[in-house]
């Protein structure tokens, strides 16, 4: 019987007791101490969004009290607030279930119920960010991910030991696989690349800038031929998300299409490049008020925010990416030296995370003045100090922004 099978038993059954034994009650395992914290954490996670769902609920009577809800925009802002209420209301009875199946020493499928619980929670900040920008809920919301991604990882059904040694055999085939190039393929043969976070995320990085450069080239050779303008999406070096974030949610999309035929791979490309450009321009508009783009009038326009020709476009880039680039990536990402990559893509994805905050507050800032807000804390004053109007208008050329197409309460 191989180690795995071995240690996955029922984690909910308890030992049976030996016949003859003194002991008259079946002997129960020890909860270990880690699963209790995380348990207790989780009834505590579970009972602090209640003030969270309750601020929202008031805020959506107060709306309907203040006759707020007659404009469209109003109208769309409820609908937030129900969303994010809803959603709040669902995360907290998951953490509360969670919470007590782990005091229970019940670990059956607690791992996928974190997963599911990670994108209730960016889902939640999401539109926390569409109505109220960078709000201190979103610290709550910022730890309660950490929380969840722990609780996650941890949350395992082998044993210590079991997790050692397989650490240990790992170790021993990322050396042999680096060694012959095929480091970061797909192990079960089901897709091409293993959808793992140092992956996905070199994905986003090298994916970002290759995306800067052909959009910064169509827009010099089609768009306004001969004239420059700078097409970056972060507030340091020369990064374009809209194209990371793409590239990471193709992958995951077309992984296992990596063989299949391209017209299949052009249609799925087509439409999810569409939804999520389509989604990218609703989100910065509501949260920000930021127009990046508008194809209005163009040929099968959607809402302005996407059209025929730039589906289609996701479409070649899907199948470019899969059939081509994709391979000639995993040989780029393999360059890294296997014992380094841990570290350096730690310090990499900090330096990414810290760049994606601070622009998604320098450019709550700029909503803010744009709006006619006084800077009042010190992050606004420094904002106002170094990311001022014309920087941010100089850094974010393709951007207008306008706080009446937001739908923020503030």
């Amino acid at each position: 019987m191989s180690m795995h099978n071995s240690t996955a038993h029922d984690e909910d059954a308890v030992e049976e007791v030996v016949p003859g034994s003194i002991e008259t009650d079946p002997i129960k395992k020890k909860l270990p101490l880690p699963l209790k914290l995380f348990g207790v954490i989780c009834i505590v996670s579970s009972a602090a969004f209640v003030p969270l769902l309750v601020l929202v609920l008031v805020g959506t009577a107060l709306l309907v009290q203040q006759g707020q809800l007659t404009e469209g925009l109003s109208t769309t802002a409820l609908v937030f607030f129900v969303i994010e209420a809803t959603l709040t209301a669902v995360l907290a009875g998951m953490f509360a279930v969670l919470g007590v199946r782990l005091l229970r020493d019940k670990r059956r499928h607690a791992a996928h119920l974190a997963e599911v619980m990670i994108v209730l929670v960016i889902l939640i900040a999401l539109c926390d960010m569409m109505l109220n920008g960078l709000s201190p809920d979103l610290v709550q919301l910022g730890i309660t991910l950490v929380l969840l991604i722990a609780l996650a990882s941890y949350v395992d059904p082998t044993l210590a030991e079991e997790r050692e040694l397989q650490r240990k055999l790992r170790d021993m085939e990322l050396r042999e696989d680096a060694e012959d190039g095929t480091l970061g393929r797909d192990e079960t043969g089901k897709g091409f690349i293993a959808l793992n976070f140092f992956n996905l995320f070199w994905i986003f990085v090298v994916c970002c800038v290759l995306g800067l450069v052909i959009e910064t080239v169509y827009h010099f050779a089609v768009v306004v031929p001969g004239h420059y303008e700078n097409r970056a999406g972060l507030l340091f070096g020369p990064f374009s998300p809209i194209y990371g974030f793409g590239a990471v949610l193709m992958t995951v999309a077309l992984n296992r299409f990596h063989d299949k035929n391209v017209v299949l791979i052009f249609l799925v490309s087509a439409v999810i490049g569409g939804a999520f450009e389509y989604l990218t321009s609703w989100f910065m508009q509501f949260a920000f008020g930021i127009v990046a783009w508008d194809y209005t009038g163009t040929f099968l326009s959607i809402d302005g925010r996407t059209n025929g020709m730039f589906m289609a476009m996701w479409g070649v880039l899907g199948v470019v990416w899969i059939k081509l680039l994709l391979p000639w990536m995993l040989k780029l990402v393999n360059i890294i030296p296997w014992n380094w990559r841990y570290t350096v893509t730690s310090v990499c994805a900090a330096l990414m995370i810290a760049d994606g905050g601070l622009t998604l507050v320098s450019l709550d800032c700029w909503y803010q003045r744009m709006a006619g807000n006084a800077p009042e804390s010190a992050i606004e004053e420094f904002c106002a100090d170094h990311f001022d109007n014309q920087f941010m208008e100089d850094r974010f050329q393709s951007m207008s922004i306008d706080p009446s197409n937001a739908t923020r309460t503030r």
